[in-house]
């Protein structure tokens, strides 16, 4: 169990670590470019650190609910 965790949390880091993810629209990468090269990579890796938080929580609630339904049913 505690391989498949580490599996998941190297997935995660790596996906984070990704500088070819564009969270940003259009238009905020336009306004942020304008800044420079510097604040546009940093307001993109800001927004996908503060959409981890909420994927993380619905998946950790959803993995406990799956558990528990498992063991309903085993019984």
């Amino acid at each position: 169990m505690k391989k498949k965790w580490g599996l998941l949390l190297v997935l995660l880091v790596a996906i984070m670590a990704d500088n070819s993810l564009y969270a940003q629209c259009s238009i905020c990468t336009k306004t942020a470019s304008q800044l420079g090269d510097g604040p546009a990579s940093a307001l993109n890796s800001a927004i996908i650190y503060l959409a981890f938080v909420p994927f993380a929580i619905v998946g950790f609630i959803g993995y406990r609910w799956w558990k528990s339904e498992k063991l309903a049913s085993q019984e």
